[in-house]
């Protein structure tokens, strides 16, 4: 999928198989999701109405991996999604971030059910957009004093996709070092940035981030680490100011910078898959062009006899 969907595919079809299902199954499922999300599902027979959920993230800050800490207003958000049915349990399981203890006869009947299941699905889009948003309000835009919140702030969640946060006055700027494995991805994009660029620095884009390029890496990234300053695609920055995190404007900031890197790569797979099927069309009509010429040409030829 090219977006980070909010729920999880398999987790929710995994749910909804267990909850559907006329007697209870064994269930025993552990999988990744994003190349950094880690889920393990258990389901027992000699405890059928408990459904355990263990989840974790990676994070990379500052070239370390450490488990992401869950704030207490998560927790909140996260048992609130269905009172009664989801319990967190402490300590979770071994190797993972968070466990939850699904009470399933406590989940209603009827379109309820898959409502609950679904935002149940949707448990590491909370815990993800929830550490952004911390992120972003711990970066006071008031406080222009050079301290160690001006450093920048490392983030990963996809291997290799990693992006920056630091402060600067009255903003917080976003970088994402961009990389494609096909060099023609690499010609599209870089027209695509340069585009995306102009359309945002318009009048009647003037609420939304400021956007820039650039080849070479901001001066504030000086000094991380050397696979994330060599790209191939150049650096896009968004330039998040206060009216973007206010209110609801926040939850819609944080998902779209988490969101970015995917968004992107999929609009410029898209972008030349609709080059080549028109680059294959225009092929097809001059060919035609051309065997007409040639039929032409050689009707049209008068065979002259010398004998």
């Amino acid at each position: 999928m090219a977006y980070l969907e909010r729920a999880s595919p398999t987790l929710k079809e995994t749910l909804l198989k267990i909850y559907r299902a006329e007697k209870p199954i064994e269930v025993d499922q552990h999988f990744h999701e994003f190349g950094s999300i880690e889920y393990h599902i258990k389901y027992s027979v000699s405890d059928p109405n408990i459904v355990h959920v263990s989840t974790s993230t990676l994070l990379e800050t500052q070239g370390a991996v450490t488990l992401k800490e869950i704030s207490s207003h998560t927790y909140e958000v996260i048992k609130n999604i269905g009172v009664g049915v989801i319990d967190i349990v402490d300590p979770p399981r071994l190797g993972f971030q968070l466990t939850l203890g699904l009470n399933l006869d406590n989940i209603p009947r009827g379109k309820e059910a898959i409502k609950i299941i679904t935002r149940i699905s949707e448990l590491q889009a909370i815990i993800l957009s929830s550490q952004l948003k911390e992120m972003l309000r711990s970066l006071n835009f008031q406080d222009d004093s050079r301290s160690i919140n001006n450093m920048p702030i490392r983030i990963v969640y996809h291997p290799s996709e990693p992006f920056y946060v630091f402060k600067q006055p009255e903003k917080i700027t976003a970088v994402f070092p961009m990389n494609f494995k096909d060099n023609s991805d690499v010609v599209i994009a870089t027209s695509f940035f340069q585009e995306l660029v102009e359309v945002g620095s318009q009048k009647d884009m003037g609420k939304a981030p400021q956007c820039s390029w650039s080849p070479i890496p901001p001066l504030q990234l000086r000094g991380e680490p050397v696979q994330d300053l060599t790209t191939n695609s150049g650096f896009v920055s968004f330039d998040i100011t206060s009216r973007h995190i206010e209110g609801k404007r926040l939850d819609k900031t944080v998902w779209n910078l988490l969101n970015f890197y995917a968004c992107a790569k999929y609009h410029i797979k898209c972008s030349r898959g609709y080059i080549q099927r028109r680059m294959r069309k225009r092929m097809e009509t001059l060919v035609k062009v051309f065997l007409s010429y040639i039929t032409y040409t050689h009707e049209s030829t008068t065979i002259v006899d010398i004998s």
